[in-house]
């Protein structure tokens, strides 16, 4: 039996797509907006992060609307999809510097120590729920059309989460026990899967 959908059903999966891509976008502005604003009043170095994380986001999900968003023959889809597949994988690799760079330099102290900030849980724990949502949804549709490009940028949905939980337990542990380099290292901890994420990303079609 043929499982493959038609064009038809192919199309109707790819706008459900667009529309999460979208809602996506929409959601990391806000977020991008709010963590910067809470992060530069706090003095946080991992909402300053985050919130330029969320930058990163806003850069993979255009990149989803320009693959999902086009009309292609075969061998043009074929093409846009190892080109988006690897744009999507370098975002990852951006993301592993950006961690990396921000992380020790908090741990050798060039940035002051980050304050308290409630505006900044309340966020993470919103993203939270959000990224959840996109990741399981977008990976659906992504195994339903067979996108690696749409996968990929599912999983970054995941990564933004495993981050949400670094940044509340680094907030958190800083408001309760005064602990602010709990952020740093357990950021610190997530760069091997973000890296093979990459890896993935820009050279898994080569394997």
């Amino acid at each position: 039996m043929n499982h493959e959908p038609s064009e038809l059903s192919r199309q109707a999966l790819r706008r459900k797509a667009l529309l999460l891509v979208w809602v996506g976008e929409l959601w990391n502005i806000v977020e991008a907006g709010v963590a910067l604003w809470s992060g530069f009043n706090a003095g946080s170095i991992a909402l300053l992060a985050f919130g330029l994380d969320s930058l990163i986001e806003l850069f993979a999900g255009l990149v989803l609307i320009w693959r999902l968003g086009g009309e292609w023959d075969e061998a043009a889809e074929e093409d846009a999809e190892r080109k988006a597949h690897r744009l999507v994988g370098i975002s990852f690799f951006v993301l592993a510097a950006y961690v990396l760079v921000h992380s020790v330099s908090t741990l050798l102290g060039l940035f002051p120590e980050p304050r308290e900030s409630v505006v900044g849980m309340v966020l993470v724990v919103a993203s939270a729920g959000v990224m959840t949502f996109l990741f399981f949804r977008k990976r659906d549709l992504a195994t339903r059309l067979g996108s690696a490009a749409l996968h990929a940028e599912a999983k970054q949905s995941l990564v933004c989460d495993l981050q949400d939980l670094t940044i509340l337990i680094g907030l958190g542990f800083n408001a309760i026990l005064g602990w602010w380099w709990t952020d740093p290292l357990a950021a610190l901890a997530l760069l091997p899967f973000i890296v093979r994420e990459g890896w993935e990303g820009v050279f898994g079609e080569e394997r």
